[in-house]
């Protein structure tokens, strides 16, 4: 009889085991659909040496009930999976500084190992955004900011016109509303101030891999390095892209779908086809 062994991505030596620092694979959580603990004590059993965090993404958790979130969490560290906060501090802006410290004392209540502020949703002077990241720090927690690349839309028509009426099209503008430079210098401080992770967007950047800009990513992992960088890879062709590009050590957000498929393109750059993942080389008779 033939015995039957699965490929072990750990042998990869760019890669190390959990808890890891870069190569991290980060999960998206309940949002677009709906996750239940079984579903989720599945997805770990079977994937849990691939998943390093699983992320309630667009602040789901706040609809949720606090026994319901403690559980998940705890359902994660079982398996040594750190758990994110989504997009939420931003409604907390109108109740004043002392709500987002009672925030960060509730998510470390909750079992949450990491709190994401969306930059642009908060649209805060720097200087507050820096003492948010220490006072996320300062509560044991850690802090990973979110930063979007946002694009002129010069061809949406403006102004008055009759209905069907002839507009002349205008080129497309490819300038920054943000500039980039400003971005990563704003992320580098971000940084300096304890943040552990830079997650960029994948929004105007690699969204869809027919138009994804290379020359942003590069400029944004050449300043703060792959490590300190975590993209959303919005499908697996965005994965393949990133993994192709540098490699496994990279750091990449994905939907639960796509774990599996990116940890096959981690470990031996198979890209689409991961028939070969079962290949005789990893047969044993």
């Amino acid at each position: 009889m033939a015995a039957y062994r699965w490929k072990h991505f750990e042998e990869n030596e760019d890669r190390p085991e959990k808890p890891r620092s870069y190569g991290v694979t980060e999960m998206r959580g309940p949002h677009y659909s709906l996750l239940s603990q079984n579903v989720l004590q599945d997805i770990f059993e079977s994937m849990g040496q691939f998943v390093d965090g699983l992320k309630f993404s667009g602040g789901s958790d706040s609809l949720m009930p606090k026994s319901f979130i403690k559980e998940v969490t705890d359902v994660a560290h079982q398996h040594d999976v750190y758990v994110s906060t989504g997009d939420w501090a931003e409604n907390l802006l109108r109740k004043g500084p002392s709500a987002f410290k009672e925030y960060v004392e509730e998510c470390k209540s909750l079992g949450f190992d990491t709190i994401e502020l969306n930059v642009g949703s908060l649209e805060l002077p720097e200087e507050t955004l820096l003492r948010y990241v220490r006072l996320i720090k300062s509560g044991g927690l850690k802090a990973k900011p979110q930063f979007a690349v946002k694009f002129n839309e010069s061809d949406i028509p403006v102004g008055d016109r009759a209905f069907g009426a002839y507009v002349v099209p205008s080129p497309r503008s490819s300038e920054f509303v943000e500039d980039v430079d400003l971005l990563i210098r704003r992320a580098e401080r971000c940084l300096e101030a304890g943040a552990d992770m830079i997650m960029i967007d994948a929004d105007d950047v690699c969204k869809q891999a027919d138009s994804l800009r290379a020359d942003i990513i590069a400029k944004v992992i050449g300043r703060l390095g792959v490590e300190k960088t975590m993209f959303e890879a919005s499908n697996p062709r965005t994965s393949e892209w990133f993994i192709k590009q540098y490699g496994p050590r990279v750091n990449l957000f994905v939907d639960h779908s796509h774990v599996m498929d990116l940890e096959c393109l981690r470990g031996r750059s198979l890209g689409k086809n991961h028939a070969s993942v079962l290949g005789s080389s990893y047969f044993l008779f």
